[in-house]
């Protein structure tokens, strides 16, 4: 009994998308049932990233938030959690905690998730090619030979934490900083951050370099997706 109790509930933890899509055999259907199924948690993401950003705004506007222990409190952990290393630095606040165009977010996930159907997807609800520097992950089949050190497949409890965590790897790593510089600009300039031009910055997430760029904006351009990022 206790084994199966075990069983259920490693199902139900690494289910990764629900049942019912993967019985869709129809490529057009299936696509349409992965952005609906995806596309409200990252708008709902983006969402928990905009009240971040809205309260933050609000705490650099009080003159005297110095002096306000909840308010330091409150900066000091989003600035920990977003690697941000001076507590007054208003501008890398803002460049960091931003929203992620959905139009990418839909295309890195169908790509590193090979539309939700990989093993990484429906044994970790890994979605976007996360990796952890040591073998506490899944063991992935094969490896890349030029990377010398331990690693494996990060496990996530849910897809919605493995977005969560894609969302913060774009805001906060160093590797993604071109991605953080552009989105800055075009927010100063009132200009929406496309799919298709976000994706030109991300050249360093996968191995395939110039040829996941351009993999990227052809399925969002393709599905028609940068009219999630309006």
């Amino acid at each position: 009994m206790k084994k199966l109790v075990i069983a259920l509930i490693t199902i139900k933890i690494y289910a990764a998308f629900p049942s019912w899509y993967y019985n869709i055999k129809n490529v057009e259907k299936q696509k349409k049932a992965f952005v609906s199924i995806m596309l409200p948690l990252i708008k709902k993401e983006n969402q928990n990233i905009l009240n971040l950003r809205k309260k933050i705004i609000s705490i650099f506007n009080d003159p005297y938030f110095l002096i306000e222990p909840n308010k330091v409190i409150f900066l000091a952990k989003v600035a920990s959690i977003y690697h941000i290393k001076e507590l007054t630095d208003k501008k890398n606040f803002l460049k960091k905690v931003d929203i992620i165009p959905p139009s990418l977010a839909l295309a890195q996930a169908a790509v590193e998730s090979a539309w939700s159907k990989s093993r990484f997807a429906r044994e970790a609800n890994n979605l976007f090619g996360h990796w952890e520097y040591s073998n506490k992950g899944l063991k992935p089949k094969n490896r890349y030979k030029n990377i010398k050190i331990a690693y494996s497949i990060k496990i996530f409890p849910s897809i919605e934490a493995s977005l969560r965590a894609y969302m913060l790897n774009l805001n906060r790593n160093r590797a993604y900083k071109e991605f953080r510089d552009l989105r800055e600009k075009l927010r100063e300039q009132n200009k929406t951050l496309t799919g298709t031009k976000a994706a030109e910055t991300l050249k360093r997430y996968s191995q395939k370099k110039e040829l996941y760029v351009k993999l990227l904006q052809f399925i969002i351009t393709s599905n028609n997706w940068e009219k999630y990022d309006k």
